[in-house]
């Protein structure tokens, strides 16, 4: 059965963060951040020059996926929810519903994965964004569709 992977940023410093791919034999990751940069200095190892720089010295593949990106206004929807739960992105658990519903509309709905599937074949591909906690990130909701539509099985990489 084809896996597919998904990974944060946030909890992995860069060393850790390779350990995690190179244990998990990932060979192609797929950035689907908006901007594809990341706050605060202990995560500098993450902004796209860097973190491509990283990745080609490990042999691993990188392709940003823009189309799977969030929007702003999407992002801001998701900000509200935060504040109403008082968390941050950083301790963010769950993903509001608006966030769900108008990223599954806009994006997953619109978006044609077929190709996607096809390119991720059988490579060991995962998808990256910066929150730690898949359930809290996009990047679960890409993992599904993919799993429901195309038969992938998803393992979500976690630090530590």
């Amino acid at each position: 059965m084809k896996t597919l992977r998904t990974i944060g940023v946030y909890g992995f410093d860069r060393a850790a963060f390779l350990l995690r791919l190179e244990e998990a034999q990932v060979d192609l990751l797929l950035d689907v951040r908006q901007r594809r940069g990341v706050r605060g200095s202990e995560y500098a190892w993450a902004n796209a020059q860097r973190l491509q720089a990283s990745l080609a010295e490990a042999g691993i593949g990188y392709s940003h996926l823009k189309e799977l990106a969030p929007t702003t206004e999407m992002r801001q929807l998701q900000y509200a929810e935060d504040a109403r739960r008082g968390e941050g992105k950083r301790s963010r658990t769950v993903l509001a519903p608006a966030y769900v519903e108008r990223y599954t509309e806009e994006v997953l709905d619109r978006v044609d994965l077929d190709p996607v599937g096809r390119w991720i074949g059988d490579s060991s591909a995962v998808l990256l964004c910066v929150e730690r906690d898949p359930a809290a990130c996009h990047r679960s909701l890409v993992a599904e569709r993919l799993r429901r539509e195309q038969g992938f099985q998803v393992e979500h990489l976690l630090p530590g």
